[in-house]
């Protein structure tokens, strides 16, 4: 006789950074903003009547959509947002890729694409990075079921160039390509391929409000695309959970996009510590790629990055280290505010 469990859908879930109880460590292991969110979201949260909270949201989230929509430069109709930006790739992954061709992502990338492909019963293919952990365009420009990849990549940091994107979206016209934008505040002025819309109704935008607007406890993010691929992707949502965003979400993400210049600062004040952070590991014997995200990816030849990340730890330094084949003597390093990465520094020169 077969047991309930024959029936059972089996994955290997997805494991997310760890959220430490001890608020006193020094936290640079998920990529959160080290700065607080914009002082207009602490206002609007003030608005949160009792009314509100015994309602539904707006199921349409009007008053989001229509100010990122704003933001950007585009149409209403062209915005979903939806419960972080894991949420709209996960709906995006049920609503585009449905072919019995393999989707195609990189090899290092964001581990949870593999799961969502495993959990939705996806065809993939995982294309390898060369040795300077860079996507190697000629391997997207190949028949497939949809293309997903994160730019700048994670846990990378590489940063592709448009004009090998559009190689891509000209190779692969047949099929939905995202563009995981998470980090994009992060790099060089222009390097989002949201330009390259009106050209191509294949392409999905998806960016969060997690990083560079200090908001991962809100869980808030969005996809841009053309009105017809937005409009499967709410018909999805509206066959799956109407009610994605709460009414705290709503009001917070709105105050947020609303302060551009706000977070427009505290992005230039990461890149700054970045960029700083660079030259002082550099120059203690660390290798990394040229990051343009909100972190470092790096390796030491003389010291295991296994025993570091402990020894870190018991030093009240968290970091993230990714315990599989390529990337298992890496440390992916958050920056955090200046008296953190002096902190880590110090740390590092008294190991070394």
């Amino acid at each position: 006789m077969a047991s309930w469990e024959d029936y059972v859908r089996k994955v290997v879930p997805y494991t997310p950074g760890e959220q430490p109880e001890n608020l006193n460590v020094v936290k640079l292991n998920t990529n959160e903003n080290p700065y607080p969110p914009s002082p207009k979201v602490r206002e609007a949260l003030r608005e949160l009547s009792d009314d509100k909270l015994r309602r539904y949201p707006d199921p349409a989230a009007a008053s989001l959509t229509d100010a990122i929509a704003r933001q950007y430069h585009v149409s209403p109709g062209q915005v979903f947002v939806g419960v972080g930006s894991d949420d709209v790739l996960a709906m995006s992954f049920l609503t585009f890729f449905n072919s019995d061709k393999p989707i195609l992502f990189p090899d290092i990338s964001y581990s949870f694409y593999e799961v969502w492909a495993d959990l939705f019963r996806i065809p993939y293919r995982k294309q390898k990075l060369n040795d300077a952990f860079e996507i190697v365009t000629e391997d997207y420009c190949q028949e497939n079921g949809g293309i997903v990849f994160p730019n700048p990549n994670a846990p990378t940091g590489v940063l592709m160039g448009k004009d090998r994107i559009e190689r891509i979206l000209e190779s692969s016209k047949g099929s939905v390509v995202i563009v995981d934008e998470a980090y994009i505040d992060f790099a060089p002025e222009g390097s989002s391929v949201l330009p390259l819309l009106p050209k191509y109704d294949n392409l999905l935008v998806v960016q969060t409000f997690s990083k560079s607007r200090s908001l991962a406890g809100m869980r808030i993010g969005y996809a841009i695309g053309s009105e017809k691929l937005i409009g499967y992707l709410s018909d999805c949502k509206y066959s799956f959970n109407s009610y994605t965003l709460s009414q705290a979400a709503l009001l917070a993400g709105e105050a947020a996009v609303r302060d551009a210049a706000y977070y427009e600062e505290c992005s230039e004040k990461v890149m700054k510590t970045r960029e700083k952070t660079k030259k002082v590991l550099s120059g203690m014997g660390f290798a990394f790629a040229d990051s343009q995200a909100n972190f470092l990816f790096v390796t030491h030849e003389k010291v295991p990055a296994r025993q570091l990340f402990q020894d870190l730890r018991k030093a009240g330094i968290v970091v993230r280290y990714f315990d599989q084949p390529r990337i298992d003597d890496y440390l992916r390093i958050t920056i955090g505010t200046e008296e953190q990465m002096d902190v880590l520094f110090d740390f590092l020169r008294k190991y070394l």
